[in-house]
């Protein structure tokens, strides 16, 4: 049913084998160059798929950059409806088709590579020495593919194996059980850690979250990095690599979105934000030459305005100053004498 997968996952490492080994002048299989041809051709088949899917994880940024604008409406809905989830359903579904988001666009880069991962298992499962040829690969290109060695490890062997085909693996010349655990042990941890890493960029890119969506990341934070583990030991070791390797790209693609487009309201968003402001030229603030200056609200005028002068006497100035007339601000006008200074002039009479 799905040989058609199985057929183009095998032709893609084929054409990825093909070039390496012209750069690498055709090793033979079982030499450190000729593994490397194979582990660059399933580094290079994470890179195809991943470049093929590049136009869905832009659309998965855009849906959930998107479902973060919404959060403070669907806050509202939730105080608004309260326990009734068939009204919250309804609510958000409106809300959704309103705005054009949908929830589902975040996973949109995951679907695809779940059956290309489980193509890739099928296939390297299958790879032994001495075999007929798999699929598109001819019997001498498979016999190639599987005696291909990583730091001494078959990339068809796993950490657990049974059967014809650990038997098969293990007459390669030099090839121990020991070695293919070690490699394969390392390899499942460094898939544990990075898948861990991975889930942790995810939660940081998308923002915070509550209910349902909180459970659902730390379920994928923390469980699917322990299955991983579980599982690690019966995958070939090629699939951990493919693994691994896709991981490593999603790091850097993630950071590279973060520093390019960091979460709205973040620290990082908030200093793009102040950074991206136009800065305020000083001399545009300048009045314009004969411009009145302008009262600024509750204070003086910036210049005090000329009084005129009556007969050649000038009125007191603004900052308390003596008058034209050398009396002093708010003193009485010289006039008639009063009572007290006639009584004083008779005396001396």
């Amino acid at each position: 049913m799905l040989d058609w997968l199985y057929t183009a996952i095998s032709w893609v490492m084929a054409r990825w084998h093909s070039l390496w080994d012209a750069v690498l002048g055709d090793p033979p299989a079982e030499s450190a160059l000729g593994g490397l041809s194979w582990v660059l051709a399933i580094v290079f088949l994470v890179v195809t798929i991943r470049l093929i899917l590049f136009p869905l994880f832009v659309k998965q940024i855009k849906s959930q950059r998107a479902m973060q604008e919404l959060q403070p409406e669907l806050v509202k809905l939730r105080k608004q409806y309260g326990s009734d989830r068939q009204g919250m359903a309804v609510a958000q579904q409106a809300l959704f088709k309103e705005r054009g988001v949908n929830p589902l666009a975040g996973c949109l880069p995951i679907l695809p590579q779940i059956p290309v991962f489980l193509s890739l298992f099928h296939v390297l499962r299958r790879l032994a020495p001495d075999k007929q040829g798999l699929y598109s690969w001819s019997d001498e290109l498979t016999d190639q593919a599987a005696r291909a060695q990583l730091f001494g490890a078959p990339i068809s062997s796993s950490f657990n194996m049974s059967g014809a085909k650990e038997t098969a693996i293990l007459d390669i010349a030099g090839v121990t059980y020991t070695n293919i655990r070690i490699v394969a042990f390392v390899l499942i941890v460094v898939m544990c850690l990075t898948t861990y890493f991975t889930q942790k960029q995810i939660m940081k890119r998308s923002g915070p979250v509550e209910g349902q969506a909180a459970m659902m990341q730390k379920i994928l934070l923390y469980v699917m990095p322990a299955g991983l583990f579980v599982s690690g030991f019966i995958f070939p070791i090629g699939v951990l690599l493919y693994w691994m390797t896709n991981n490593l790209w999603t790091l850097g693609q993630q950071f590279f979105v973060l520093r390019k487009m960091p979460p709205p309201g973040s620290p990082a968003a908030k200093a793009k934000e102040e950074a991206a402001k136009p800065a305020i030229d000083p001399k545009t603030l300048a009045p314009k030459p004969g411009a009145k200056p302008v009262r600024p609200k509750g204070g003086r005028p910036a210049t005090p305005p000329a009084t005129p002068s009556t007969g050649g006497v000038t009125a007191a100035s603004a900052d308390g100053a003596p008058s034209g007339n050398g009396r002093p601000p708010g003193a009485k006008p010289a006039g008639k004498p009063g009572p007290q200074q006639n009584r004083g002039k008779r005396k001396r009479r």
